[in-house]
């Protein structure tokens, strides 16, 4: 049995996401959708974007679409069952952006009992402090020195190779990903993930980086989504709450129009989009892809893909800015990723 993931039709809904990456590849929880379902079905999960729906014979494949994400009790009775399941109460379907941190307390409980189902956790190294450490699980490889763990309120998970620094503060959930690394005295809240490959440094609460992006300082990041190979700089932080508390609109590209958020709304920020020091962020602001963002004012609530402070990237450029981003973290930009960034910067 194969399992297709339809991401066609669901690209524009959650802008910035799924410009460059199918919406598949949105990580939410510990896992992206793709490796939710990848855990239970290996090899066998394919994304119609990315695989012509006609190389599968029908009757051997079950389609669910991209936006759709499983719990843990579902895919189980999936893989059980071995036929389409109806959608059922316990898993969530993304129509929004925002809706990426606000359902992210409940998908790091369900990756959580995922991943850790019939395992043991490495132990806790002595000189930390811990609250619910059976809510704890620390992956081989990692390193966690003199910080405080508090999976009181939700479970806390250190992936392979993960650093957390002395002083780093967690309180859950919170998944920090493999090869990231919390620096000294960073304070993160549930429901926070720091996707693999990430620096993050500085506040953070109930956000995502979704991978190797860094948040390296201090400064203030929440309710937020942060996409792959973007770097705030120094100092940036960004307003999540206006200052009448009333509601906050995003801007939304399919809609031609802003849209209500909630209460609560910070930075959207596509992949490999950059700012510069000391960047104030307005309460939902959106950056598409590939942005470098930088000024004396604060940014507008919306920056399309490509832009360059008030000006619009040279195409060349903007490749050799991200590979040079990419050097750092010892990757180099592929040609599928080029021609990716060529068709959506003709568009």
């Amino acid at each position: 049995m194969n399992i297709l993931l339809d991401d066609i039709s669901f690209k524009n809904s959650l802008f910035p996401f799924g410009e460059i990456r199918s919406v598949s590849h949105v990580r939410m929880g510990i896992l992206t959708i793709f490796e939710k379902w990848q855990h239970f079905f290996p090899g066998k999960v394919f994304i119609s974007s990315e695989k012509l729906i006609h190389e599968f014979e029908e009757a051997d494949c079950i389609k669910y679409p991209a936006n759709f994400v499983p719990s843990f009790d579902f895919l189980k009775r999936l893989s059980v069952e071995n036929k389409k399941l109806p959608f059922s109460a316990d898993c969530k379907i993304l129509e929004h952006p925002w809706q990426i941190f606000e359902y992210n307390h409940w998908a790091i409980w369900e990756d959580f009992k995922m991943i850790t189902s019939g395992r043991i956790s490495q132990p806790i190294p002595p000189g930390n402090q811990s609250i619910s450490p059976e809510n704890i699980f620390i992956e081989e490889g990692a390193s966690v020195n003199f910080s405080i763990l508090n999976a009181e309120a939700g479970p806390i998970y250190i992936g392979k190779n993960a650093m957390l620094e002395e002083g780093s503060l967690l309180r859950g959930p919170v998944s920090i990903g493999e090869g990231s690394r919390v620096k000294m005295g960073a304070m993160i809240y549930g429901a926070t993930t720091i996707g693999p490959f990430c620096l993050a440094g500085g506040e953070i609460k109930n956000s995502i980086l979704m991978g190797y992006s860094n948040k390296g300082h201090h400064g203030y990041l929440g309710d937020s989504v942060i996409g792959e190979w973007c770097n705030l700089g120094a100092g940036t932080s960004n307003s999540n709450l206006k200052n009448n508390a009333s509601p906050v609109k995003l801007w939304s590209p399919k809609e031609n129009d802003f849209i209500v958020a909630g209460t609560k709304c910070g930075l959207i920020m596509g992949d490999y989009s950059r700012c510069a020091i000391n960047t104030s962020f307005n309460t939902g602001t959106v950056v598409g892809i590939c942005c470098s963002i930088f000024g004396n004012s604060f940014p507008p609530k919306f920056i399309d893909n490509f832009s360059w402070g008030d000006k619009k990237y040279i195409f060349e450029k903007a490749v050799a800015d991200i590979n040079n981003w990419k050097k750092l973290k010892n990757k180099e930009i592929t040609d599928n990723e080029i021609q990716s960034l060529k068709n959506i910067y003709k568009n």
